[in-house]
């Protein structure tokens, strides 16, 4: 059961499951290793002057993306820590406009970002591998949603997998 992809409305929102989805139904570490190493591999692939690109004046560069997903990870895996050591925690949302337009990406080299985002995830791993069968059911309320802690961790394998389609068709 703990290796099989939550179930919507018992684990998650709805709008969670398009994240879930490209989880691709393995076990959850698995999910988490393998969208690390995706991640990883894609976002050095892509070239320099491609970077700092934005298909619309609007719209986020690979380094913010990168960095969002950075900052997700951080709001999902700390979710996942209060609700698996707290009693019926409720958590704020985050706006992700606000954190990407306050986090100075284009400054920084794609090298630092990904050592980053390799030393966000393997802090990643350590924690859900901390976590009992029993702690990845807990659940609390995050942006006004219930939210277990094993969809906490899905979310975050499948988001990254979300914004690398994403790069791929609208990017490069």
């Amino acid at each position: 059961m703990l290796d099989s992809i939550p179930k919507v409305g018992e684990e998650y929102a709805e709008y969670y499951g398009q994240y879930i989805r490209l989880a691709n139904d393995v076990p959850l570490l698995d999910s988490l290793v393998r969208s690390m190493e995706d991640c990883h591999s894609f976002f050095e692939s892509i070239p320099m002057d491609k970077q700092e690109f934005r298909y619309e004046e609007d719209k986020w560069t690979p380094k913010e993306i990168l960095l969002h997903l950075i900052d997700t990870e951080r709001v999902f895996a700390n979710r996942a820590l209060w609700f698996a050591r707290s009693e019926k925690p409720e958590l704020p949302g985050f706006d992700q406009d606000v954190f990407v337009s306050n986090s100075e990406a284009n400054s920084r080299t794609m090298e630092d970002l990904l050592d980053e985002y390799m030393n966000v995830r393997k802090s990643t791993l350590h924690l859900f591998r901390s976590f009992s069968a029993s702690k990845l059911l807990c659940t609390g309320i995050a942006s006004g949603n219930q939210l277990s802690v094993r969809a906490a961790g899905y979310i975050i394998a499948g988001h990254d997998q979300h914004h690398l389609g994403i790069i791929a068709e609208r990017y490069l």
